[in-house]
């Protein structure tokens, strides 16, 4: 029985110096990696994604439309010329002496060129066209805004993602690390004779199961480096790693208890998109109602002209001559101008409606994550003393078959009661921390 006792330790001690190794191994290859905090993450993504680039490019793109509708108040010039040639002159029947001559009037060819210029002097479109460009930039930039909300948030659950299946690995790694050892355990009792047979296939097929588990883990993790990484607008090629674990975030958990009387909408991105898009409709109708007002533009023509009825443009004589000019447009009557201006208000009245659901289904969901918070917080502190109770239940129940006093199964049981209890305190950890990226999404909070 004390070689027997003696031989187990001897295991038990090679069996720690293994996972020392194992270890190391896995802190050489942190090492080799690139290691990144939550904010270096974030500040990648947001420089680096395509989702923030194609949003910028649009903003870009709004500000060079209101450019050019401020081009429409300067002048425009232009050159003109034109020539035409003459297939049947006009003729005129004059008598000389009671005798009818008929007389062609014209040249065969006649050039005209020379410089027009045009400017607006009253017109009402173009000043509010102006005005509808700019609700067109402030539109662009809260889209912007909005899309780097939504990878913030992506960003964010992501890593945590990532720290999930990182620790989960763990938890199961130590678990087969630890059935391994308990099988080498019974195995060695086996061989002296002091437990059955039916105790080693039952350590041994424990050792099994848990092996696939093992490496669904490592998929997992290896599926959410990678997601990282396409978030993050980095090659696959990169080798990543997040640092710390989801044990870090317990004590920011009860320091960030929320309420919703101290939460406000003001800056969520969709209300505030609503609220664009109801100035964006009144400058629209303002835009429509020009469509009754008089327009005002002034012209100036300076230009050449010359009529001859050979090709000899070198000796052509031209003849300049000028003219200023005002150009005024009043509408009377368009139909279609009513029925727009119909449209325009009723979408306006949708939207208003649109606004006050929309700000119901937020509140519902503000109340949905802060419960599920609340939620998370207390199944934080009741997991971690279930993972203190299981760590003692376990060892309580490897003394126990040691001395001979418990069975295979109630070691076993222990072994998958503490496994079972590390992933849950995890995963409330985890629920937790994606409920609150939510929120802040939901809040706008960058």
């Amino acid at each position: 029985m004390n070689r027997t006792y003696f031989f187990v330790r001897k295991l038990q001690l090679f069996l720690l110096l293994s996972l020392c190794t194992l270890t190391n191994i896995k802190a050489q290859e942190l090492k080799d990696s690139i290691s990144f905090t939550l904010p270096q993450v974030l500040d990648i993504a947001l420089n680096e994604n395509p989702t923030i680039k194609i949003a910028n490019k649009e903003i870009s793109l709004k500000k060079e439309a209101k450019k050019e509708a401020y081009a429409g108040l300067f002048p425009e010039l232009s050159l003109t010329g034109s020539y035409s040639r003459a297939i049947k002159k006009q003729t005129m029947v004059m008598a000389f002496g009671g005798e009818p001559t008929t007389i062609k009037v014209g040249s065969d060819n006649t050039y005209n060129g020379g410089l027009v210029i045009s400017l607006p002097v009253f017109a009402p479109a173009l000043y509010q066209s102006i005005n509808l460009t700019q609700s067109d930039v402030d539109l662009a930039v809260e889209k912007a805004r909005s899309s780097k909300l939504g990878l913030i948030n992506q960003v964010t659950k992501a890593f945590y993602q990532l720290l999930l299946t990182q620790d989960s690995y763990e938890v199961l790694e130590k678990s087969y690390l630890q059935a391994q050892a308990n099988f080498d355990v019974v195995n060695a009792k086996f061989q002296h004779g002091s437990v059955s047979e039916y105790d080693k296939i039952r350590a041994d097929v424990q050792v099994r199961s848990l092996k696939p588990t093992l490496v669904s883990a490592r998929n997992g993790v290896n599926l959410a480096r990678m997601q990282l990484k396409v978030l993050m607008g980095i090659d696959s090629n990169w080798n990543i790693a997040v640092q710390g674990n989801l044990e870090d975030y317990e004590m920011i958990m009860f320091r960030q208890q929320l309420s919703s009387d101290s939460l406000n909408l003001q800056n969520n991105t969709d209300l505030k998109q609503l609220d664009l898009n109801a100035k964006l409709l009144e400058n629209t109708q303002k835009l429509q109602r020009t469509n009754f007002l008089p327009t005002l533009g002034a012209s100036f023509n300076y230009l050449y002209m010359s009529m001859n009825n050979d090709f000899k443009i070198s000796h052509y004589d031209w003849y300049p001559y000028s003219t200023l000019g005002l150009n005024l447009t009043i509408p009377l009557f368009k139909a279609s101008n009513f029925t727009k201006l119909n449209q325009t208000k009723i979408q306006m009245i949708q939207l208003k409606y649109n606004k006050v659901n929309l700000k119901r289904q937020i509140s519902m969901q503000v109340e949905s994550y802060l419960d599920n918070m609340r939620a998370s917080t207390e199944q934080v502190l009741s997991n971690k003393e279930n993972v203190a109770q299981a760590l003692k239940g376990r060892e309580i129940a490897r003394k126990r078959y040691e001395v001979g006093k418990g069975t295979i199964l109630e070691l076993n049981d222990a072994e998958v009661a503490l496994t079972q209890a590390q992933l849950t305190y995890n995963q409330s950890i985890y629920d937790y921390l994606t409920a609150k990226a939510d929120l802040d999404k939901l809040l706008g909070g960058e």
